[in-house]
């Protein structure tokens, strides 16, 4: 009986982990909208600076995609 509770204990922190990683997602979809909101008024405001906001726009996007990425495999390595 006591090593039923015990699977049952994990299986159910193992789902909870499961729905934090999932919600962990949003996150990133947030921020990509405030990075491309904030570039594109910045563009908007000074023009010349386009091409300097464009390319850390760019770096920007990729370290809040790897977080996205990271956040939606992580779930599929716990056991």
């Amino acid at each position: 009986m006591l090593t039923a509770a015990a699977t049952d204990a994990t299986t159910t922190i193992n789902g909870l982990a499961l729905v934090g990683y999932g919600l962990a997602a949003i996150g990133p979809g947030i921020g990509l909208g405030i990075l491309f909101g904030k570039t594109i008024e910045g563009m908007a405001r000074q023009p010349e600076m386009s091409g300097q906001l464009r390319s850390t726009m760019f770096i920007g996007l990729a370290f809040i995609e790897i977080l996205a990425l990271l956040a939606i495999a992580t779930p599929f390595f716990l056991k």
